[in-house]
């Protein structure tokens, strides 16, 4: 078996000595996040999209924020949960520039700067998901880990943000 080749982010992980779970998957199997955990054999609940935000002022700020794959980010509740009074998502071609990924290799760790990053609060429910999962940086490549593990390596905030 080909050894897997580690992305930026399972080399942070490690750096950190962080544990989580490498997973793969071939990009034709799997388009849609809902495809990705259904791939994985994964509860979509548990498999997380990281989505990249600006806030309405006139220096913009950025936001991350985390939504299970079948879920969709809620903007007004997502504005109030980092005290903005409205964001929006950014454009696609903003993304790479921006974070250092691209549009679906998104991942929470790593980004070119960090920015405030806020989870949807079912992540901290070990009941409904002992670990999530995320992208590691590059399309076919995911990371299973605890969500307390993820807070060590880069600081999270926990809100209802979903419509």
């Amino acid at each position: 078996m080909a050894k897997l080749k580690k992305t930026n982010v399972m080399r942070l992980l490690d750096q950190a000595k962080i544990p989580y779970t490498a997973h793969t998957y071939s990009d034709s199997e799997a388009i849609s996040g809902v495809e990705v955990a259904s791939v994985l054999g994964q509860d979509v609940a548990c498999v997380f999209k990281t989505l990249v935000t600006e806030g309405a002022g006139k220096v913009p700020e950025h936001y991350v924020f985390m939504v299970p794959v079948a879920e969709e980010l809620d903007l007004k509740k997502a504005a109030s949960a980092v005290g903005e009074k409205s964001i929006q998502m950014i454009k696609s071609k903003e993304l790479l520039p921006l974070t250092g990924y691209i549009h679906g290799g998104c991942s929470p760790i790593g980004m070119k700067k960090p920015f405030k990053t806020v989870i949807h609060q079912t992540a901290a429910d070990k009941e409904i998901c002992p670990t999530i999962f995320f992208s590691a940086g590059r399309i076919g490549f995911q990371i299973e880990c605890e969500v307390g593990d993820l807070e060590k390596i880069i600081p999270l905030q926990f809100a209802d943000i979903i419509i």
